[in-house]
Formats: C-alpha cells, sequence, structure tokens
C-alpha cells in the first residue's frame, strides 16, 4: 500500500511547547469509503488554539489525547472521492489531519474557488483567521466613524484584518505589535494611523496614551497580559471589549491572579465580550464575500508566512510564539497536480 506520514502528540508540554512533544510517523494512505473523500494536503495552518489543544484539560476545542494524531485546517486537492459533491482534481479546505493525505466525510469539506485568488487565501484572510476578524470587529467591537480602536497581534492573520476593518469603518486605528518591521507593515502597507512595538518601549502603558490621546473605544484583544493593561486605562465610556484571544498566558504554568480592573468597566459602562468564530457559521459566506469585495478593490491587504515542508510543521506551530509571522502562517506540504 501507498504510505503517507501524519504528526501525532508525543508528549503534554509544560510551558512552552518544545518539537519534542511531536511525533512524525509513517502509516498507510487511508482509502475513502462510502461517502469519503481522500485528500492531499497542499496547505496546512498551524493557529495559537492549538495550544489549547495540547493540554489535559477542557476547552472550547476539544484536547488531543497522547498518541494522537493532531488536526488543522488544510487546503488540499481531492485524489479520490464517494460523494456526489467533489471529484478528483477539486480544491477543498476543512479540518483534517497535520497529515500529507487524510480521508473525510465529503460533508466535512467545502469547496476553494481558484479565482477567488491563492488557494492559500483559503486558510488565512478567507478563511477561519479573516472570518474571526470580520465578525470579531464589526459585530463585537462595533467600530464607528471617529471611534479610537487598538487591536493587539495587529500583524497577525486575524489582527491584521481586524484593524483594516476598523479603518474601513472610518475609525482611527492603532495596533501593537513585536518589531519595527512588523509596525512599518501596519503604518505603511494597511493604513494603520499609529503602531507600538511593545518590546521597545520603555513604558507601555505612555506609549499606549501617546498614541490614543483621546481614549479607547474600541479595543480588539488577541493577547492579554500587559497590552490589555495599557489599553483599559484608557477605555472611553461605552467603549467594546472583543476578545480574541490570550496568547500571552496560553503557555503559562499558573494562569495569573485576577480580574483585577473590572471596576474601570464600572466608571465606563463598557462592554467586554468574548466571542468564536463558529458562532457565525450561518453568516460565513456574507463575511467570505465581503472580504473578496475588499481585496478586489485593493482596499485590503494581507500577507503570508509560508513554511516549506511537511516535516517543519512544529517549527511552523512553535514561531507564532516566538512571534515570527507577519500576516498567516502557513506550511506548505505539497504542489497541486492539476
Amino acid at each position: 500500500m501507498a504510505e503517507t506520514r501524519r504528526w501525532r502528540l508525543a508528549s503534554r508540554p509544560t510551558g512552552e511547547p518544545t518539537r519534542d512533544n511531536f511525533e512524525l510517523v509513517t502509516v498507510d494512505r487511508p482509502e475513502p469509503g462510502p461517502g469519503e473523500v481522500l485528500v492531499k494536503t497542499l496547505y496546512q495552518s498551524v493557529d495559537p488554539y492549538m495550544r489549547g489543544r495540547m493540554r489535559d484539560a477542557e476547552s472550547y476545542a476539544e484536547p488531543w489525547d497522547v498518541g494522537d494524531p493532531m488536526q488543522a485546517a488544510i487546503v488540499g486537492e481531492v485524489l479520490e472521492s464517494n460523494h456526489d459533491r467533489f471529484e478528483a482534481g477539486d480544491v477543498v479546505t476543512g479540518d483534517l489531519l497535520w497529515a500529507e493525505h487524510a480521508v473525510t466525510d465529503g460533508d466535512e469539506l467545502r469547496p476553494v474557488d481558484p479565482d477567488r485568488g491563492p488557494v492559500s487565501t483559503a486558510l488565512g484572510v478567507l478563511g477561519m483567521p479573516g472570518v474571526t476578524g470580520y465578525f470579531g470587529m464589526l459585530d463585537v467591537a462595533d467600530p464607528t466613524p471617529g471611534d479610537t480602536v487598538v487591536v493587539s497581534a495587529a500583524a497577525g492573520a486575524v489582527g491584521s484584518v481586524a484593524g483594516q476593518l476598523a479603518r474601513l469603518s472610518g475609525a482611527r486605528v492603532v495596533g501593537t505589535a513585536g518589531s519595527d518591521e512588523k509596525c512599518d507593515w501596519l503604518t505603511d502597507d494597511l493604513g494603520f494611523d499609529d503602531a507600538i512595538n511593545y518590546k521597545e518601549v520603555d513604558d507601555l502603558g505612555q506609549a499606549m496614551a501617546e498614541a490614543c490621546p483621546d481614549g479607547v473605544d474600541a479595543y480588539f484583544d488577541n493577547v492579554g497580559g500587559p497590552i490589555t493593561d495599557a489599553v483599559w486605562r484608557l477605555l472611553n465610556v461605552d467603549a467594546r471589549v472583543a476578545v480574541c484571544g490570550q496568547i500571552s498566558i496560553y503557555n503559562a504554568t499558573d494562569v495569573p491572579t485576577g480580574p483585577r480592573k473590572l471596576a474601570k468597566l464600572i466608571e465606563t459602562r463598557a462592554r467586554v465580550e468574548g466571542f468564536l468564530v463558529s458562532d457565525y457559521d450561518d453568516r460565513r459566506n456574507v463575511a467570505l464575500d465581503r472580504l473578496s469585495t475588499f481585496i478586489a478593490d485593493d482596499a485590503l491587504h494581507y500577507r503570508h508566512n509560508v513554511v516549506d515542508g511537511f516535516e517543519n510543521a512544529p517549527d511552523a506551530f512553535l514561531g507564532l510564539f516566538e512571534g515570527e509571522n507577519i500576516g498567516k502562517q502557513l506550511v506548505q506540504v505539497a504542489e497541486r497536480d492539476a
């Protein structure tokens, strides 16, 4: 039988994951059964939320068991299909395994239209990150013209979309990122009004206050921690906080005590709301249509950081916690045959 490779969870990390927590194994390539599709992975996504799946703890995403194959959003090419919606050569996306090949129920796959742009965008600006930024910003943070909006991790796949949508809504947009290169991309290419390199400023609170002299009306929070503390003291009356992620504590062995700053919400009557992109599954196509239009009109820009080679997938994932990526972090696994 033909063989394929897949990654599985070798052990649960303590603190920041290492390469030792991953194991690459070779297995027989699976055969599709009735209603199933065999997919060759072209691109694999790596995302911060996967860190939670490496823990033995209840979360919104089911944890992996040690020894189990890991899962990711992928874009792939159909090799064999026993499903009436797909045929060999189709490009599809779905949540499959960290694997070169995988079999899945065809009902769990979505077609990818190559005419919309590079198929890799189905894992970025026209995939989960883009849809997350769309609904988190427009529905939860709800910017209006003249607002000051802050986006943390603004040079990432989600934050970069969220910040541009705030700008398109007429808001003044401030982003935080971890390098001068990222900050330059935010202001020079994406149209942010200001950007703060949080790793270089002596006083983050002062830097935030200088960037937001009229306070903060909406905050798209990807990180938590000291950046959120700096924003919190600047919240205006009726401010909205969209809590998308808390990457600053994903590798923490002890969750910090808190919250200690809720009194600010009494003063400002601010609203803090967490959300999941899956909450908006029934409106996904609305977001994709609008994002596609913005891209076609050159009003929305994106970047991909592509790590080549399936064997390097763990390194691509670990790089997220080192801030290596600008835009969406992807692994290119194979070339398309068709």
